[in-house]
């Protein structure tokens, strides 16, 4: 992210205000009516840009004394420049001075300033017409090398040259939106007949390679000092008699061709080379000249930035069906999860699941079984995306496989296991806890693997954690898994949650935390489990001061009333 700050003349008495200009375009007004103006990506911040991740959450600070101002880097993460230069600690901040910090433009003025109303003024005037005034239109210019303009007296000017020609052709058959590969074979064509070459071909750089894209002819043997000379050098390169050349003339390829002039440009957009035409002549038809090789080099100038918009096209167009495609994916996984808590007498459970990409791999789940007992369980998929919501769709299809009754959830987490650890990539794991309350007794029976274990808070005060378990699933294929108890009494509150809730950070890197969690949840323990679900989604987003989410967030609350 790019921020600039420029600071302008203005008399000390005027009015001074920030004009900012997003990467967009847009702009907005600040007044500076405080002595001190901060900006980051946290909320606390005067300039607040929470979506803008390449400023810190306190990036910078401009601060008044007197009618001086100072700009100050508050330790951010990419830095600040001013005046180009790093900008350490605090610095002046004087009439035109500029500061870099993100993709924002801020500049520094004084009062606006109202336009003048005599900028422009249109005058009356005789519609004559003299031998002094020619008229032409698009059409007359652009209707051939020897196209013409007249006057209105009908006295012929004829204009331009094949050079100007070419360079208007080709402007008029780039501008159109072809596909890549007709849009090489065109650029081939224009600048084969714009110097009227014998043979040619257009490559370009993909990796460490040149990639032919288009050739009029074949068996090219090309020197690889004009290669070099024309890549790294950025030099266009004009032969005129290769046979007598000192550097070519001892390539027998170029001898055996009997190849005589050779041009050679960059296809070049602005500093960068994407590659090269090369033309050559076979026979000694026509030496190529100065003149074909300035057209050529513009020529190809023009090509390459029209290739190079042509390539983002193509991938815009791609990132828009992958975008699409991974809409279309979160909402199918979103469809998974399931679309109301159980309900029983004496319990109210609630759930909810916030990805931090499109798709996530959290998951949360319940089964009702045929004796009343509840499944209450939550996973977390190591890593993110489409890969991690897979994993989690295929855990979800396994668990409602194997739990068809409420009975030895150990041994059936351990078959789950086995399962996981053979479809399971390498670099993936999966921490899990499964639950079944009953809620005529209050009792949970529970097993887990590598999970954040649950906290229970207390209606009499205080909160645990139901710990115990063994390893996550995916890792070790014949881990056990034990069973273990606990009991909710009436006004007990049990919160399931993943990582994303208790590890999420501050911009002090300090973590939310399960204490944090268990004091918000004894708080509002006698309000619904919706509310309790909501209130710490709502917690761990003002917790981080509303920083993009690190990771996944899934809460499930359990409360026995």
């Amino acid at each position: 992210m790019l921020v600039w700050l420029c600071l302008n003349p203005s008399t000390p008495a005027s009015p001074r205000e920030l004009i900012i200009r997003d990467l967009e375009g847009r702009t907005s007004n600040l007044v500076l009516e405080e002595d001190r103006i901060t900006l980051g990506r946290s909320t606390q911040c005067q300039l607040a840009y929470p979506d803008d991740v390449g400023l810190s959450r306190q990036h910078l600070a401009l601060t008044r004394a007197g009618e001086q101002w100072t700009v100050e880097d508050l330790g951010s993460k990419n830095g600040t420049l001013l005046n180009g230069e790093p900008l350490k600690g605090a610095k002046p901040f004087n009439l035109g001075d500029r500061i870099a910090a993100g993709h924002l433009t801020i500049e520094f003025v004084g009062a606006a300033q109202t336009p003048a109303q005599n900028t422009v003024v249109f005058v009356e005037s005789q519609d004559s017409q003299t031998a002094t005034t020619l008229i032409a239109n698009l059409d007359g210019v652009l209707g051939g090398p020897s196209g013409g303009v007249e006057d209105q007296n009908k006295t012929a000017v004829m204009t331009g040259n094949p050079q100007t020609w070419a360079l208007i052709r080709a402007g008029r058959e780039l501008a159109g939106h072809r596909p890549l590969n007709e849009l090489f074979e065109v650029i081939m064509d224009l600048s084969m007949e714009a110097v009227m070459a014998g043979r040619g071909v257009l490559m370009t750089v993909e990796g460490n390679e040149l990639k032919v894209r288009a050739a009029r002819g074949a068996g090219f043997h090309i020197s690889s000092t004009v290669r070099d000379r024309v890549l790294r050098e950025k030099t266009s390169i004009l032969v005129r008699d290769a046979q007598m050349d000192q550097n070519l003339k001892g390539h027998m390829s170029i001898v055996d061709q009997k190849v005589r002039s050779i041009l050679a440009v960059p296809l070049q957009t602005n500093d960068q080379v994407i590659g090269l035409i090369y033309l050559d002549q076979p026979n000694h038809i026509r030496d190529f000249s100065r003149e074909d090789l300035n057209l050529l080099t513009v020529m190809a100038n023009v090509a390459a930035i029209r290739i190079e918009h042509a390539r983002l096209n193509e991938i815009e167009a791609v990132e828009r069906a992958m975008q699409k495609e991974m809409e279309q994916a979160a909402q199918i996984q979103q469809r998974l999860f399931p679309a109301d808590a159980p309900k029983a007498d004496g319990v109210d459970i609630a759930a909810r699941a916030v990805p931090a990409r499109h798709c996530g791999g959290d998951y949360y789940d319940f089964i009702r079984f045929p004796d009343g007992k509840i499944a209450m369980m939550v996973g977390d998929v190591a890593g993110k995306g489409m890969p991690a919501s897979l994993l989690m769709s295929s855990l979800q299809a396994r668990v409602h496989v194997l739990f068809e009754d409420s009975h030895e959830i150990g041994e059936k987490i351990g078959k789950l296991n086995k399962a996981t650890c053979g479809n399971c990539p390498d670099n993936r794991f999966i921490t899990f806890f499964f639950g079944v309350y009953d809620p005529t007794t209050g009792e949970i029976v529970y097993t887990s693997a590598g999970h954040n274990p649950p906290v229970l808070v207390r209606a009499t005060g205080g909160y645990e954690l139901l710990t115990g378990g063994s390893v996550m699933l995916g890792i070790l294929s014949m881990a056990k898994y034990d069973e273990y108890r606990a009991k909710l009494e009436p006004g007990d509150v049990l919160v399931m949650f993943s990582d994303g809730v208790t590890e999420a950070p501050n911009p002090n890197d300090e973590e939310y935390g399960e204490d944090r969690l268990a004091t918000l949840v004894a708080e509002l323990s006698a309000r619904p489990a919706k509310e309790i679900v909501d209130a710490i989604h709502s917690s761990v987003h003002e917790f981080t001061e509303g920083a993009p989410p690190a990771d996944d967030i899934t809460v499930v609350v359990c409360r026995r009333i």
